[in-house]
């Protein structure tokens, strides 16, 4: 006991030191995530507009399904009502281990379908590099300019392909869209799903879209250039929009987003399968943490040194004279790539992981051991700098004080952690702005809603996060494998412009 005590005792004594360094990393944190304040702001009044574009390209749209009969012909009737020239586009399915009827409807909707039967690989992103196999084939990659990736529960608005053609004849390489819901009003589940797509459009898509940086691809669509697929599709993993992600920013690409592409996607309405769904996104967002973090890290200190071209064999292109323009020029890029591969980073590195591991260590632990030593002196029971803290604080002016000892150690302990429930339920109150925020600057484009809903949703919105936080700590130490996810609306894309009409 007497070696128990003095070890307590020791850890005790180094609190204070500890409590300065820890506070001192979340200073660095805050600086290092302080660029997506300014995103905040700009989002809200700024996106990246792209002029009509002069030449009209070749697109192949390529769709994975798995069991998607119920919905898949919705989707292939919204890319017929497209005011784009039906000659110039080619629909592609790939029905992966399917045991109903999607490839009869595919085929009937006059798609081109591919079957494919594999049970060890069941990713979507395996499906995917099936389908690029048999398009490099039967027709060659380079016979299409770039490729949409869509999924089976999808649905167009009518000019989605000519706005993301804007953007592709404008010169970029990959580009992503704008993400609406199709069945926003099927419960608080699906609403939590919906206000996350809104919310990565204002806080990262338009911002990063106005500073030419590179916003993430969130798993459909989307469009790139032939050339990210001349040497196949390498994204398998449970979470390939993000490792495609990270890789084409490594690699210099920067990933625009057009605001006035608009589609729609169907978000899950059951707990346990949106809670299957969140735990295989944590597990592929460490995944690609670990895949590629080394790489941007490298990008941000050394540059394009160290990028190696993995989507082409290019040919260098001829030395050009040096002119200050082109030093210029240069320099400008440069910068761009590497804060694009900083904040890129910054996006996948598990930060919530880092926190509690920290928060575990020093204001629990290690506060418990310097209680043991000293004991508890006027501490207030609902401290904290949230409105409910200080709230709480008003009306029930209550102090803990406790001699040192053992009862001082546990209290000390339970006090960290009720005081760390306290902040997040002030932090969920809080936040729930953010979807008054979202339901006000995006009412022309949300499905209507009654507004005894939107005070629901209002009020269920944090839930996602939390939702978010916890299932990245248990996907450190489970294996999580990739199941699909069942679309059932019966939601056409003729449904959703009525119901714009009526609104």
């Amino acid at each position: 006991m007497n070696f128990l005590d003095n070890i307590i005792s020791a850890i005790g004594d180094s609190y204070l030191v500890s409590n300065m360094i820890y506070a001192a990393i979340g200073t660095v944190l805050t600086y290092l995530t302080f660029h997506k304040k300014v995103y905040r702001v700009l989002g809200l009044f700024f996106t990246r507009k792209f002029k009509p574009a002069k030449n009209k390209h070749k697109y192949a749209i390529v769709i994975a399904a798995r069991n998607e009969q119920q919905v898949i012909g919705n989707l292939l009737d919204s890319i017929k009502q497209q005011d784009y020239p039906s000659e110039l586009l080619t629909v592609f399915v790939v029905a992966d281990n399917c045991t109903d009827k999607t490839a009869e409807v595919v085929r009937n909707h006059g798609a081109i379908c591919y079957e494919r039967f594999d049970n060890e690989r069941k990713t979507k992103g395996f499906a995917l590099q099936y389908l690029f196999e048999c398009i490099e084939r039967d027709y060659g990659t380079k016979s299409f300019e770039g490729y949409f990736v869509f999924d089976a529960d999808n649905l167009l608005k009518e000019d989605y392909i000519s706005r993301m053609n804007d953007s592709f004849d404008a010169g970029e390489k990959i580009i992503t869209s704008y993400r609406n819901t199709k069945n926003f009003n099927e419960g608080w589940i699906a609403s939590t799903y919906a206000l996350h797509w809104l919310r990565s459009i204002r806080q990262n898509h338009r911002a990063r879209s106005i500073l030419r940086l590179a916003t993430n691809i969130q798993g459909t669509g989307f469009l790139f250039s032939n050339e990210i697929v001349e040497k196949g599709w390498k994204y398998t993993s449970l979470t390939e929009d993000r490792a495609l992600t990270a890789d084409a920013v490594a690699q210099g690409y920067r990933i625009s987003y057009n605001d006035k592409a608009e589609f729609y996607d169907e978000q899950p309405v059951n707990l346990r399968v949106a809670l299957r769904q969140r735990l295989r996104w944590s597990k592929g967002h460490l995944l690609a943490f670990l895949e590629t973090g080394p790489y941007l890290f490298a990008n941000i200190f050394c540059g394009k040194l160290f990028i190696k071209t993995r989507f082409t064999d290019k040919v260098k292109k001829e030395k050009q004279p040096i002119t200050a323009k082109r030093i210029a020029l240069g320099f400008v890029e440069s910068v761009r790539h590497r804060f694009a591969s900083f904040d890129t980073l910054m996006q996948l590195t598990p930060l919530s992981v880092f926190n509690i591991a920290r928060w575990l260590i020093v204001p629990v632990f290690m506060y418990a051991c310097y209680c043991y030593n000293g004991g508890i002196e006027s501490i207030d029971f609902f401290s904290g700098g949230t409105y409910l803290a200080k709230g709480l604080r008003m009306l029930f002016p209550f102090e803990i004080n406790i001699t040192s000892g053992t009862d001082a150690f546990f209290t000390g302990l339970f006090m960290q952690i009720w005081l760390r429930l306290l902040y997040r339920a002030g932090k969920y109150i809080e936040n729930t702005l953010g979807a008054i925020y979202l339901f006000i600057v995006e009412h022309k484009r949300i499905v209507k809603i009654p507004w005894y809903k939107k005070i629901l949703y209002t009020l269920t919105w944090p839930i996602f996060d939390i939702i978010g936080r916890y299932t990245t700590y248990v996907a450190l130490f489970v294996k999580v494998t990739w199941k699909p996810i069942p679309h059932e609306s019966k939601i056409t894309i003729d449904d959703i412009k009525k119901d714009k009409v009526k609104k």
